[in-house]
């Protein structure tokens, strides 16, 4: 929904009601419900967002794909395989990869450590130039 948001141009006034028109079944459901129980009138981007992953994206499980993503290892996977699961689970972890440089440390701690050995003696600065 936010690429949605950016390409359609989207003031941050009406991005629930947007997202909200989307809902079906049992999200929608949901969403009726929880929009009652809100004491402000009206509903920010941000808070809809918060009580949204809270339903369906509940703390234990965004746990359980940060250590998935802190376990990750290239092992048996090619670099390019590595990279997407790197990639997939990297979104999980906020602020651990803030930096270009801390993206690109991490990705290369994974590495197989022969590969990871020879890409440290480069000295590379930047996660484009690691992977």
């Amino acid at each position: 929904m936010e690429k949605a948001f950016t390409v359609a141009v989207v003031s941050e006034e009406k991005k629930v009601d947007y997202v909200s028109y989307f809902l079906k079944g049992e999200a929608n459901y949901w969403w009726e419900s929880a929009r009652a129980l809100e004491e402000e009138e009206v509903i920010t981007w941000d808070r809809f967002k918060k009580i949204f992953l809270d339903k369906y994206f509940p703390s234990y499980m965004q746990t359980q794909m940060e250590l998935k993503f802190f376990e990750l290892k290239q092992e048996g996977m090619a670099v390019g395989e590595y990279e997407k699961k790197f990639t997939e689970l990297a979104r999980f972890v906020g602020d651990c990869l803030d930096t270009d440089e801390k993206r690109a440390k991490r990705f290369q701690q994974g590495l197989k450590p022969w590969l990871r050995s020879r890409v440290a003696a480069f000295e590379l600065a930047t996660y484009a130039e690691v992977v």
